[in-house]
């Protein structure tokens, strides 16, 4: 809900005008610096967004070092677009994606004309504010009576047709297919097999698919804290992994998910971030954004093995750089 409202607002920022920077955050520097970067980017706070996306990464992607550069603009900030810049250098961890899959099998005309509908309604609803969910479930259930009934028929959906929904979301060609599909497989009463699918679904080559998987995945894992005895297992291997990713949504969207699947501290899931995630968590503590610097800070804080009352309490007071600095650059905590 909170990528709908984001994506509605750039809309209306582009539909009046082209807004001005207000903030630039990098990610995936390693050996390169911010200044070098800044200096091939053209841009800068206070500057209007650069006029071709396409030809701003082309220049960064000059380079040396450079492998790939993405440019993403994000709402908002001091009444203004975040600019992030992403970079992948040589020899920095890829996230690596699935081939393309090319099967033509399709989901039923009534799953497809549910969603839709859904959609339209849950996209109204987004305009008016009222963008509340619960998770309890294990899936959505949104606040508005209306998105909510559609909600509601998706159980027996999934339920009814589990295994063309699972193949449509690992095999399809369609990648509207497969959206549609990594949503609706949360809604199944076979929460671990829809689990794997899920998980499988987080390496698909588009990222509407990745994100909606992972979104899925998130329901799930508030439904497994509060009923550990469904002894539902989900790892966060491939959410690790899109920490490293050169799309800004993939990170975002990845910690917000760890943050979920890490609330219980599992001691097992704390160690593979330490061990798997750490870099970029720091580098995605540090922006200058807070809004989208915090869950990250939420992860490390957690690895760190600070109570959550102080986590906040540090985060509120602006005095994040003391936990940041307990990380070597090594990866593992200083003592």
């Amino acid at each position: 809900m909170r990528l709908v409202l984001v994506c509605l607002l750039i809309s209306n920022l582009l539909a009046a005008q082209v807004p001005k920077i207000a903030v630039v955050d990098f990610y995936g520097l390693r050996r390169l610096t911010e200044s070098r970067l800044r200096q091939a980017l053209g841009v800068k706070e206070g500057d209007p967004l650069p006029p071709s996306k396409a030809e701003a990464e082309e220049r960064l992607e000059q380079l040396e070092g450079v492998v790939l550069a993405r440019l993403e603009a994000v709402c908002c900030e001091a009444e203004g677009a975040i600019l992030f810049v992403g970079i992948e250098e040589k020899g920095a961890p890829h996230f690596d994606v699935h081939a393309p899959p090319a099967s033509s099998v399709r989901l039923p005309a009534e799953i497809v004309e549910t969603y839709r509908a859904f959609r339209d309604r849950f996209e109204q609803s987004a305009r008016s504010g009222e963008g509340r969910e619960s998770l309890r479930l294990g899936y959505a259930l949104a606040a508005d009576a209306d998105v909510r009934a559609y909600q509601e028929r998706f159980v027996p959906l999934a339920d009814e047709n589990f295994a063309v929904v699972r193949e449509v979301l690992r095999d399809s060609v369609d990648v509207d297919e497969r959206t549609i599909a990594a949503y609706v497989i949360g809604y199944a009463p076979d929460r671990q097999g829809a689990v794997e699918t899920l998980q499988y679904a987080l390496q698909d080559p588009e990222e509407a698919v990745r994100h909606t998987a992972l979104r899925a995945l998130a329901a799930i894992a508030v439904f497994a804290a509060g009923n550990p005895d469904a002894g539902l297992r989900i790892a966060p291997t491939w959410a690790s992994e899109m920490l490293n990713s050169i799309s800004w949504g993939d990170r975002a969207h990845a910690a917000n998910f760890l943050v979920t699947l890490t609330e219980g501290r599992d001691p097992r899931l704390l160690d593979q971030l330490r061990a798997r995630a750490l870099v970029p968590l720091v580098e995605m503590a540090g922006w200058k954004s807070l809004a989208y610097a915090l869950p990250a800070y939420i992860l490390l804080g957690r690895i760190s093995g600070l109570p959550e009352d102080q986590i906040h309490q540090t985060w509120s007071k602006g005095e994040r750089d003391a936990l940041l600095a307990k990380f070597a650059s090594s990866g593992r905590p200083a003592r």
